[in-house]
């Protein structure tokens, strides 16, 4: 199987450019030949951590997204910003939750919604848990902290109850590991 698919871009251009993402657009011709113009989103992703307390519960948010006009339960993340993603997971922790963590263990690298973005999002276990009080959040992250049991926190990944896809998945792995 071909890399590219057979399909071959013919011009670029950026309809819109900021610090956090880019729409950009393409003029690619499909292997059969026809022409079309392919829009997506580069994003330089993001890390997202699944922080396990000794007890046994994880500590997740309540965050306020606009996107969606709603408070969602998820796992604490945020943009790579030039760091590698556990770097990134280990910052992101401390800032939004005030939370440090002795280790991460990787969960796996996937690709949110690969039809209109190359956004990746890395996971991570956080363990050894320790509360510094320490928050550093930005003017849009309104946070709640909530300690769940990971049991029900996988109970409501998986029944719907967590509706933020990366959460659910990164609350599904991090089970999977602790049950290896």
């Amino acid at each position: 199987m071909r890399h590219d698919g057979g399909w071959k871009r013919r011009a670029t251009r950026y309809l819109f450019e900021s610090p956090w993402y880019n729409l950009r657009q393409d003029d690619v011709t499909l292997p059969g030949g026809e022409p079309i113009t392919y829009t997506f989103v580069e994003h330089p992703g993001y890390a997202m951590v699944v922080p396990l307390l000794d007890d046994g519960r994880v500590l997740l948010e309540r965050v306020y997204r606009y996107t969606v006009q709603q408070t969602l339960l998820e796992c604490p993340s945020g943009g790579l910003d030039g760091d590698e993603p556990e770097l990134a997971a280990h910052r992101e922790l401390e800032e939004e939750t005030g939370w440090v963590a002795s280790s991460m263990t990787p969960l796996g690298c996937f690709y949110g919604s690969d039809g209109i973005s190359d956004e990746r999002v890395w996971l991570f276990l956080a363990r050894g848990l320790s509360e510094t009080g320490t928050l550093a959040r930005e003017p849009t992250e309104q946070i709640e902290l909530e300690f769940i049991p990971l049991a029900d926190a996988v109970h409501r990944a998986a029944s719907g109850g967590i509706v933020d896809a990366p959460s659910a998945l990164a609350l599904l792995l991090a089970q999977r590991a602790e049950q290896a």
